[in-house]
């Protein structure tokens, strides 16, 4: 079901785009390329233990950029909760996805987790042909790697951030957690009624983020927890918005609330 759901999401997002020509950005739909034929190109990776920096031909003559980092122990019959991180910023950076060692990689240390890292490009993350990037290797991963499908989380510092958000909100069959760091996300519909998220979150904001005001994530999160939602808040004290890597000590508070509060 999750394969036929995936396809149908992918016609969607191919003709979307195609109707988007004139966005400088969005890749050429005009493509012979199947589904299948991502599925073999990715079983033929030969992944190896640490990071492994991928380009993916897509089905719309692009290119997929990611890193997928696998944990140094067996996985033999032991498969691994698989998290999602997403960058921040969209200015194109091809390197962007390289980033892990700032937090995602000593953050989820104890996890001994799949992750992978999407580089989104100049889109934003919510943009429908970087959610077919990341709904495409998510099923390619849990497909072919030793992926345990009940325990996928999304991830992301800033426009990440918001990113992950996003993605709990709109997947909450897929995710079984979101963790948004230094983030802006309005829980409020257009009529002032906030949302209620079905996906359990844990929001890390730091106390002087000079970008995202720490009041305004507190009363977003303040109203979804109203309307229902399970979201944990923690204020990073004395922490701005640029400097990724201090929050760390936050992101492994977050994975032991996976293990003890979620999983």
């Amino acid at each position: 079901m999750r394969k036929i759901a995936f396809l149908f999401f992918s016609i969607i997002a191919i003709t979307f785009i195609s109707c988007n020509s004139s966005n400088d950005d969005s890749p050429d739909p005009t493509n012979s390329r199947t589904y299948e034929d991502l599925e073999l190109d990715f079983s033929a990776i030969n992944f190896t233990t640490g990071n492994n920096d991928i380009s993916l031909e897509s089905l719309v003559n692009s290119t997929y950029n990611f890193r997928v980092i696998l944990p140094d122990i067996d996985m033999t019959n032991n498969k691994r909760p698989l998290i999602i991180t997403l960058h921040g910023a969209a200015g194109g950076d091809p390197n962007a996805h390289k980033t892990t060692a700032c937090y995602a990689e000593p953050g989820f240390e104890a996890l001994d987790a799949i992750i992978i890292s999407p580089n989104g490009g100049t889109l934003q993350w919510p943009e429908l042909y970087n959610q077919q990037m990341v709904l495409t290797l998510i099923n390619l991963a849990s497909q072919f790697l030793p992926v345990d499908t009940s325990k996928i989380v999304v991830n992301g510092y800033s426009n990440g951030g918001n990113g992950a958000w996003f993605f709990a909100e709109t997947q909450p069959s897929l995710f079984s957690a979101g963790i948004p760091m230094a983030s802006s996300y309005n829980t409020f519909n257009t009529n002032g009624v906030p949302r209620k998220i079905n996906v359990p979150l844990y929001v890390i904001h730091g106390e002087n983020d000079e970008l995202f005001p720490l009041e305004q994530t507190q009363e977003w999160v303040t109203a979804t927890k109203d309307a229902g939602s399970d979201v944990t808040l923690e204020v990073a004290p004395g922490l701005t918005h640029n400097f990724p890597c201090d929050y760390v000590p936050y992101l492994k508070n977050a994975a032991a609330w996976l293990q003890n509060d979620v999983w």
